[in-house]
């Protein structure tokens, strides 16, 4: 793979959510530029005017910040360069690789009719494409027209594809493209190439659905004298039904992965490794991954969608992620349930104590509301730890952590003086009890560390309660 000025890009739809396959294309499209010192794209396809949205476009560009695949040049609209694509196209039909077309859609449809009847392809029948010898009509009055490629009729696309290897499709499967609409719009395929030309794209990442695009764009690409970029189309990603993950089908936005407590990072090396690898490593930061993605080791076959997977690697990256960066991000989790004063500096303690326990910041937040707000076990906890044996040292406790230095080492040294004074009661006996009542759950750490994470007065209240 030519490596000389490599300017890569990410081309959006802005119709919906950034979904994870556009994602992982966009990591790919911004980690080999950052490999080779490049240049990364972003441009925005909204020639879909009746399905493209200003919200989308928000989504989008919220969502690639997020992920951190920060764009050198960009966002660029499509719909902002229509002056661009209409110049080529009349450059394009003065040197005849395009011509205009006034087939009516009634026209259209009768001619794919006939041509089922007689068991052949449905291809446009090219009556409107100039020819030597050839007589066209009188343009029908009335009838707007659209503009076609003069796709070459017969010999063969070839490209090697960086992901998929040799690819051969024969000219006369495809037809005559259009490539502006009766409404002077571009279509996608003609849109994509003057962009990428103009841009001066050097390498496309993308989904293998668009394998069927490139024998188009290559030929659009010959016709306008252009260099053609190097492709690699990765295979899509699936469901767990096997089915190809999309909106559609099950897939939800990445920042909807955001809002569930995924961390950023995590998501990206997840998403790498669904058709990349560096040998055996699984686990790994977006600098690290810039470093060894040099385009090769992309995988040929589908990968599977695996939640429980996503979660083990978001739970490496959270345990190793800064206490007060994890804080923060709870904090968030927290203000969305209602709980607007949490004490950053508390949650940072928390993060630091619970993070080992948690897959998600949604988890940890789970953990963290306790010191902010009533907690309540289950009746089954409450029944089998607080026992009649255990009320008495419960009821000492309490006196001696209202007098003690609000630390763990403090906390320690008042739990074994009350098992002291309570033998022969066990820790076994007393933690359970003071977790159910101060914290709701049966299982923390280690109880004189949490306990430091509350405040004091709230201890002695949930234990005065009992």
């Amino acid at each position: 793979m030519s490596t000389s000025e490599v300017r890569t890009r990410i081309a959006p739809s802005p119709t919906g959510y950034l979904h994870l396959g556009t994602a992982r294309t966009a990591l790919y499209s911004w980690a080999y530029a950052r490999h080779h010192g490049g240049t990364f794209v972003l441009r925005i396809e909204d020639t879909d005017v009746a399905r493209s949205t200003q919200d989308s476009v928000e989504q989008i560009l919220t969502s690639l910040q997020w992920l951190g695949l920060q764009h050198d040049e960009g966002p660029i609209y499509q719909m902002q360069r229509l002056a661009r694509y209409h110049a080529v196209v009349e450059q394009m039909i003065a040197a005849g690789t395009a011509y205009r077309c006034y087939a009516t859609p009634e026209e259209l449809n009768a001619m794919r009719d006939a041509q089922r009847a007689r068991g052949e392809k449905t291809l446009y029948d090219r009556r409107w494409r100039p020819a030597l010898g050839k007589t066209l009509p009188p343009p029908p009055v009335g009838v707007n027209p659209v503009v076609r490629f003069a796709n070459p009729v017969d010999g063969v696309v070839t490209w090697r594809d960086f992901v998929k290897g040799p690819i051969s499709i024969r000219n006369e499967e495809i037809d005559d493209l259009i490539i502006l609409r009766q409404d002077a719009v571009p279509t996608y395929n003609f849109a994509v190439v003057v962009d990428d030309w103009d841009m001066a794209i050097t390498h496309v990442f993308r989904g293998d659905e668009h394998i069927n695009n490139t024998p188009w764009q290559i030929n659009l690409f010959n016709a306008l004298g252009a260099p053609l970029p190097l492709f690699g189309h990765c295979p899509v990603i699936l469901g767990d039904d096997g089915h190809k993950l999309s909106k559609r089908r099950g897939a939800v936005s990445v920042t909807a992965y955001r809002d569930n407590g995924y961390l950023p990072e995590a998501l990206l090396n997840y998403l790498a490794r669904l058709g990349w690898s560096h040998g055996d490593e699984e686990l790994f930061t977006p600098a690290q991954m810039v470093q060894w993605f040099d385009g090769s080791h992309l995988a040929k076959s589908p990968a599977q969608w695996d939640p429980a997977k996503l979660a083990w690697v978001n739970a490496h990256h959270i345990k190793h992620a800064a206490d007060d960066r994890l804080a923060l991000l709870v904090q968030e989790q927290l203000s969305r349930r209602g709980v607007a004063a949490a004490n950053v500096a508390v949650l940072a303690r928390a993060a630091a104590l619970f993070k080992d326990r948690c897959s998600t910041t949604v988890e940890l937040a789970d953990w963290a509301a306790m010191l902010f707000v009533p907690v309540a076990a289950i009746e089954a906890d409450r029944s089998q730890f607080l026992t009649d044996a255990v009320r008495p040292a419960l009821q000492f406790l309490r006196e001696r952590l209202g007098h003690i230095e609000w630390t763990p080492a403090a906390i320690a040294a008042a739990l074994k003086e009350t098992l002291a004074a309570h033998a022969p009661l066990k820790m076994g006996q007393l933690a359970p009890a003071l977790r159910v009542l101060v914290c709701g759950r049966a299982q923390t750490p280690s109880i004189d560390a949490v306990l430091a994470l509350f405040e004091r007065s709230a201890v002695l209240s949930r234990l005065q309660a009992f």
